[in-house]
């Protein structure tokens, strides 16, 4: 590794011993930077000491709830990557932690190869959103304005708070508007990887886009479904001149 190269910070916070040694052993392998955390109390204390390139949760913690510390994180940092561990008789946890803003997650029992590209993937993304195409110029679709370079939208001129994933998801939308995109295709053009079987995790973070942009989610205008296929944006953007 260069010496003018900063390994990546990752905080992984998970109460079993032997799954955060093993993720931390290949982390470490990989040259990451790695930092652990077993329980919830401690783990909320790191996550708030410092910047992060990617935080690891589990949401069952001993002292505090991995779904509280995901909240609280999203409070102050709309733009943490957070990767969620859970197991996988806990399909309502994943989804309200999906809701509450995690990037991804990982069930368990999970291969390591796997994780490790979803490590890899959101490091990528998060890196990639940190340096927007600063000559990209402003688009409207309608009452919605995306600032690519600002990394902002706004909605009839009301701003829309928007975590990096869900800004990703309408950007990508918007550069390529009418193309209707299976939700595969999505994973791996916004999220940087495909697998099957995580295919709701787009229908949700589709959700929460839809709840924040459109007038009624339930009767979309932009972001529509196309049933059978996928989703797409149903208007033309109008790049604005500077």
């Amino acid at each position: 590794m260069s010496v003018n190269h900063m390994p990546h910070k990752i905080l992984v916070i998970e109460d079993e011993r032997d799954i955060a040694d093993l993720i931390a052993l290949h982390l470490r392998d990989r040259d990451y930077d790695v930092s652990l955390a077993d329980d919830g109390v401690r783990g909320a204390q790191l996550a708030g000491s410092q910047p992060w390139d990617l935080i690891m949760l589990d949401l069952r913690l001993p002292g505090k709830d991995g779904l509280d510390i995901c909240r609280e994180i999203r409070a102050t940092r709309p733009y943490q990557p957070i990767l969620m561990l859970t197991s996988k008789s806990t399909e309502l946890d994943r989804v309200l932690g999906l809701e509450l803003g995690a990037d991804d997650y990982v069930t368990k029992p999970f291969s390591v190869l796997e994780l490790m590209a979803r490590v890899k993937a959101l490091l990528r993304r998060s890196q990639q959103s940190a340096q927007p195409e600063a000559e990209e110029q402003p688009m409207r679709v309608g009452g919605l304005q995306i600032n690519p370079a600002a990394r902002a939208a706004t909605v009839n001129g009301q701003p829309v708070e928007l975590p990096a994933r869900e800004f990703d998801l309408l950007l990508h939308f918007s550069r390529h508007p009418g193309r209707v995109y299976r939700r595969s295709e999505l994973l791996d053009s916004v999220w940087g990887y495909g697998h099957d079987g995580y295919e709701h995790t787009v229908n949700s973070h589709i959700n929460r886009l839809r709840a924040k942009i459109e007038r009624n989610s339930d009767k979309p205008e932009y972001i529509v479904t196309v049933w059978g296929v996928g989703y797409k944006l149903d208007q033309p953007a109008q790049r604005q001149i500077a």
